[in-house]
């Protein structure tokens, strides 16, 4: 006996012939059509892309907007007699109260590093200033 009805049979057979993947492929082309052209309508409602004229100018300065230049230079450090010691609190606070700016750059002199120079980890020298 044969489960199958007659619209059961013809349904496999057209799937089976290729017509149906063909048939589903042409579905698949015209909703991406249909996808493509949405797109184009909706983009089209949307403002225009502003022209270079009216694009914002930077201001006329060779700094980028927000950027300051100062230099840090360290706050003095307060001198005690040798008989009492200085507690934490008669220090100034820590991080940026702790130093003081300028907007002078530091002398070459003052940049440059006087100490011995050790190298860094695995630069072969011997760390004491060879």
């Amino acid at each position: 006996m044969n489960t199958f009805s007659a619209a059961q049979t013809l349904a496999a057979g057209v799937w089976q012939s290729g017509l149906g993947q063909f048939l589903a492929g042409l579905v698949v082309v015209f909703v991406l059509i249909g996808a493509v052209w949405l797109g184009f309508r909706v983009r089209d409602r949307e403002s225009r892309t502003p022209r270079p004229d009216e694009q914002p100018h930077r201001p006329e300065t060779e700094r980028p907007p927000g950027e300051t230049s100062e230099y840090r230079r360290p706050a003095e450090m307060p001198q005690t007699d040798g008989e009492h010691r200085l507690m934490p609190y008669q220090l100034k606070g820590s991080g940026t109260s702790g130093t003081e700016t300028s907007p002078d750059p530091p002398s070459e002199e003052k940049r440059k590093w006087g100490g011995i120079s050790s190298g860094g980890f695995g630069s072969g020298g011997t760390g004491h200033g060879d």
